[in-house]
């Protein structure tokens, strides 16, 4: 069949039948069409390519149809790909396991399966809530999070982000969430220059746990140095390094949704590597399997872990999912893996960062940008006007022009983004930042 007849049947079948993902289905044009995956592009159906610059949603890390990881499933696939995982094991997830354990902060060394980073965020609520229950302190249920805040959309991970178009259909099923400011530079809630600031931020945070004197609060939950979907926004390591010592200080879990930030993307495996924190319970999703395959991880450490030890049954942590741990998702993150250990992944990351450092000043020089801001192989400029506001026409509206150029991008609002696979080469990456500053001058 010519290939503008196989687009065709697919869109037709997709237009009657499909309900997509954050897509107002009236108003929203027809999805592409993709036939395929080579490295950092996609290949539609039709045959146009598009540079990936946003790693599918964050979770291509390696490049899309990566061999060893394609391999390494249809090997595990040959042999098991499903098993209960509520009294049976199985080597693929007790290797992985075991190899992360080795490469997460330290002190976390209990690993639970869940299936997705919403779940995985929910997961660590739901143990922070418990530990206290179990330990004889149930009016510990409040939640600490930041403004500006994107933890997922089940219904704990919702409550936790800011509020938003997202969430405000389920406001009143919230679970009690108190809000303190995120270390915002551009947009700094005190006022301060950046220049100027000296992470006075914080003192709202401890506002909220000198009050709160051990009463009521279970855990206060971040995104370390990245707010991914809240725009983009880079937080100094010394803003990380204050929320452990107050949550040190007031005796209170700290709980790190490294859902995007986990595996190279800051530069670092994890983003509390580069401050130097390791959190009391993490959250990883996206990019565990390459972006092969859905799997996620909460990690806690051996006191939260022993919360939940005890002949009354009623301790247990009853959470689970009928593909929690499955067999394939494992064989993908081992191979996952074994790339960053056999291969130079963190030189590909490093030359991202240093295209990325290259572009973003005369960007930033721009009339139209407010702020340009980076960390690692992510990079972000802010738009002076209508930045703060998701639903904002002009996302939309520089998504299409990006994609007439054949590169994906999905702008936040008005905060236009590049996170890219590791596979990308330089003059790619070029010519993504090339797209992004026409794209000042045509559409603004």
């Amino acid at each position: 069949m010519p290939a503008q007849n196989v687009a065709d049947s697919t869109l037709a079948w997709d237009a009657s039948a499909v309900w997509h993902p954050y897509t107002q289905m009236l108003t929203a044009p027809p999805p592409l069409a993709i036939a395929r995956g080579e490295g950092a592009w996609l290949v539609a159906e039709d045959g146009r390519r598009y540079l990936d610059a946003i790693s599918s949603w964050w979770v291509t890390l390696h490049g899309h149809a990566e061999p060893r990881i394609a391999a390494a499933i249809a090997r595990q696939a040959a042999e098991l790909e499903q098993v209960i995982f509520a009294g049976c094991t199985h080597r693929p997830a007790a290797a992985l396991a075991e190899r992360l354990r080795r490469r997460l902060p330290a002190g976390l060394e209990r690993l639970f399966f869940s299936d997705n980073g919403s779940t995985a965020v929910e997961v660590a609520i739901k143990l922070a809530l418990q530990y206290w229950h179990n330990l004889g302190y149930p009016q510990r249920r409040k939640i600490v999070a930041l403004e500006h805040a994107y933890h997922g959309d089940t219904f704990a991970a919702m409550a936790a982000g800011a509020p938003s178009p997202f969430t405000a259909a389920f406001a009143a099923w919230s679970l009690p969430v108190e809000r303190a400011p995120a270390a915002y530079c551009y947009r700094c809630p005190l006022g301060l220059r950046r220049d100027a600031c000296s992470i006075d931020c914080l003192s709202g945070l401890e506002a909220l746990l000198a009050a709160d004197a051990g009463e009521e609060i279970a855990a206060v939950l971040v995104e370390p140095l990245l707010q991914g979907a809240g725009g983009m926004i880079v937080h100094p390591v010394e803003f990380l390094q204050g929320v452990r010592r107050l949550c040190d200080r007031y005796g209170v879990p700290l709980i790190a949704d490294e859902v995007l930030t986990g595996f190279g993307r800051p530069g670092k495996m994890f983003a509390c590597e580069l401050a130097g924190v390791a959190p009391d319970l993490i959250c990883l999703s996206k990019g565990l399997t390459g972006g092969f395959l859905p799997l996620a991880v909460t990690a806690a450490t051996a006191r939260i872990y022993q919360a939940f030890l005890s002949r009354d049954r009623r301790k247990t942590f009853f959470h689970g999912h009928s593909f929690t741990a499955n067999p394939l998702g494992c064989a993908a993150a081992l191979a996952s893996l074994e790339i960053f250990e056999s291969e130079p992944v963190f030189e590909r990351i490093a030359r991202i960062a240093a295209v990325h450092a290259e572009r973003l000043p005369a960007l930033a020089a721009h009339p139209r940008v407010g702020d340009a801001r980076q960390l690692g192989t992510v990079a972000a400029i802010e738009l002076a006007e209508g930045a703060g506001d998701y639903l904002a026409g002009i996302g939309p509206r520089l998504q299409a022009f990006y994609l007439e150029r054949g590169v994906l991008l999905r702008p936040l609002g008005g905060v236009i983004y590049v996170l890219p696979p590791y596979c990308i080469q330089p003059g790619e990456l070029h010519r993504v930042w090339d797209v992004v500053a026409e794209s000042l001058d045509r559409i603004i």
